[in-house]
């Protein structure tokens, strides 16, 4: 009775050390993004978030700390304690569109996405990435195309990766997009992984360098 116990007992703790070992070799990545991370209007679980860690090369732990209607303002408030909780490997930013789309100052924009960035990298973050976005062009060329050049402008000044749009293939395509014109379906979540994934692939494979 007692082998059988002693077996046992070295049986549960080698399971302990192999999940102990699987978690340390995965990576945590957050995504702190809006509705269109949140998975605003399509079911449960079937959002792009929901399947990333299944297409990327590498094992990660994926949260979702995404919030429908966010903003960079909520979003700038939220990372100090999302990074304090997670201490995350890889932050994946998403915001802005509601921003852009409430027209909100660019330079206030880009000062928020900045302290996401800069916070994200003080904490110790090995790689942040910015998915890109556009706004329709109804809000004048100036100001809709300085709102997706400042993706670009942060990314480079921070040396971040970044996915240049990441609506890409899907906000042009009305089959793909919700009846509201801004949320993508539930069959448009595979090509917004796919986005994603060679730039999330690459921050990996550099991390873990």
């Amino acid at each position: 009775m007692w082998l059988k116990a002693l077996v046992v007992g070295l049986y549960v703790i080698w399971l302990s050390s192999v999940a102990s070992l699987a978690q340390a070799d995965s990576a945590k990545l957050l995504i702190v993004g809006d509705s269109i991370s949140a998975g605003y209007g399509i079911p449960r679980g079937s959002g792009w978030a929901d399947q990333l860690a299944n297409a990327l090369e590498h094992p990660v732990d994926v949260i979702n700390a995404s919030i429908s209607g966010e903003t960079t303002v909520g979003g700038a408030a939220r990372i100090g304690k999302l990074l304090q909780q997670h201490h995350p490997d890889i932050v994946v930013i998403e915001l802005g569109g509601n921003d852009g789309l409430r027209g909100y100052p660019l330079d206030r924009i880009e000062k928020n996405l900045a302290t996401m960035i800069e916070q994200s990298q003080q904490s110790g973050a090995c790689g942040v990435v910015l998915l890109g976005m556009r706004i329709p062009p109804n809000y004048g060329q100036r100001y809709s195309e300085g709102f997706f050049q400042l993706f670009a402008t942060l990314a480079t000044r921070y040396n971040t990766e970044r996915v240049e749009f990441f609506l890409d293939n899907v906000a042009e395509n009305p089959n793909l997009m919700q009846s509201d014109g801004i949320h993508p379906t539930t069959e448009a979540q595979p090509l917004l992984v796919d986005n994603a994934r060679d730039t999330l692939n690459q921050t990996l494979t550099a991390c873990q360098r």
